[in-house]
């Protein structure tokens, strides 16, 4: 598509010489602007894939893609013959029935929080990777009894407690006695510390073994829910409606998945995301329009060569060619350094991230807010390849007109007004 001469001739006039350096460095800051702004455009976008990815994958690691509760509420009685007939339909990977309540947290140290107890079987809770993947003292063995519970890192810092003291648990669903209703209080011996990653499970979620939080709730024989984790959970619909049909018959029950249970939060992560992609790509917009002021400048100043070019033999397509092949070698190598810049950034984000805290003394990321204890950054390169090929078309787009209006030059009329 490029000859030889029109190269040659595009490449020299990128080249700075005196007395043209002020083009030059338009088009340096051209450059720069695409290549920050690909690089922006990637970064941003991976942080917010790994954002999704990290909370849906710790939402549903520790509570499952799906629920199964009794129709109107309250326990649900025979769990057991529920999870062995859901284990059996297809696309189900496991069934776990769980006592839940909320309950407020205190220590013989002071403090108190409040938060959920869960009552989970000791082996169910051992094939939680979310949870046994991350023990940070102790050891899941000793999660047996009825004096064992498993707290998060962040509420035994909050409490002042490591493994072997005792947290106490209140709950607000007291007994009635003859002299009012009494809160049913408990202590319990923590046997091991786990760190999720997620500052809400970390420092409000607690877990018992299954008899014991059955004995606190006074849910004897009976669980508040049963988790259902699925093959794959974005076709979670498909296997709600088998659990429909299978249970048609049965005791009734209701399913609510984790799209329904956690929609407005993730609508709102992807619309955010949205949003920031439409953001970003003004930066490369601006960039292209600065492509598009050095062009018009550099023919501009280039109307005595264009006017020779053209009086000795050069076509009106080898001028608008050579315009061209400026303006995209800006764009291309713009675009290729700031896709680089993007990708070695994601590679190393949260060392950056750390160094950065380092500098300035300050928290840049904060698990409070954000719910996450890292920055992730998840690259697709679908996505990639998607800003790759913006960035180049913008840059590409932005060349049309300057070299248009250089091929359009007259040499008769260049000439006349050196």
């Amino acid at each position: 598509m490029f000859g030889a001469f029109e190269r040659a001739v595009a490449f020299r006039y990128l080249r700075a010489r005196k007395g043209e350096r002020f083009v030059s460095v338009i088009a340096i800051f051209s450059l720069v602007g695409i290549a920050l702004g690909v690089a922006t455009l990637i970064i941003v976008m991976s942080v917010m894939n790994g954002f999704r990815a990290e909370l849906l994958g710790r939402i549903l690691g520790l509570n499952g893609h799906l629920g199964i509760y009794a129709q109107h509420g309250g326990p649900l009685p025979d769990f057991d013959a529920i999870v062995a007939r859901v284990k059996g339909l297809p696309g189900v990977v496991s069934a776990t029935p769980v006592v839940e309540g909320q309950v407020l947290f205190t220590s013989d140290y002071g403090g108190a929080a409040g938060g959920i107890a869960r009552g989970i079987r000791p082996e169910d809770l051992r094939a939680k990777e979310v949870i046994a993947g991350n023990i940070r003292l102790g050891s899941l063995a000793a999660f047996q009894g009825e004096d064992a519970i498993v707290i998060g890192t962040r509420l035994a810092q909050k409490m002042r407690l490591t493994v072997g003291d005792r947290i106490t648990l209140v709950s607000p669903q007291g007994r009635a006695t003859v002299i009012g209703t009494v809160p049913r209080v408990r202590a319990y011996r923590i046997a091991a510390l786990f760190e999720a990653g997620m500052q809400e499970y970390d420092s409000g979620f607690v877990f018992l073994p299954l008899e014991a939080a059955q004995i606190y709730f006074q849910a004897p024989g009976a669980v508040t829910q049963i988790e259902v984790f699925v093959t794959n959970p974005d076709r979670v619909n498909a296997v709600t409606r088998e659990i429909g049909a299978a249970f048609a018959q049965g005791p009734p029950i209701r399913v609510l998945d984790w799209q329904q249970s956690n929609s407005a939060f993730f609508n709102a992560v992807q619309v955010e995301r949205n949003v920031m992609f439409l953001i970003l790509t003004l930066i490369i917009i601006v960039a292209a329009f600065n492509i598009v002021s050095s062009l018009i400048m550099l023919v501009k100043d280039k109307g005595r060569d264009i006017a020779i070019l053209r009086t000795v033999g050069a076509t009106r397509g080898a001028i608008l060619r050579i315009f061209l092949l400026c303006g995209a070698s800006v764009g291309v190598v713009g675009t290729a350094a700031g896709a680089a810049i993007g990708l070695v950034f994601c590679r190393y984000i949260e060392d950056i991230r750390q160094a950065l805290q380092a500098l300035s003394g300050t928290e840049l990321f904060s698990p409070e807010i954000y719910f996450l204890t890292r920055l992730p950054a998840v690259v697709d390169m679908h996505e990639v390849m998607q800003v790759i090929g913006m960035g180049l078309f913008l840059s590409l787009l932005a060349t049309v007109y300057p070299s248009w209006r250089a091929a359009r030059t007259d040499p008769v009329v260049a000439l006349r007004n050196e």
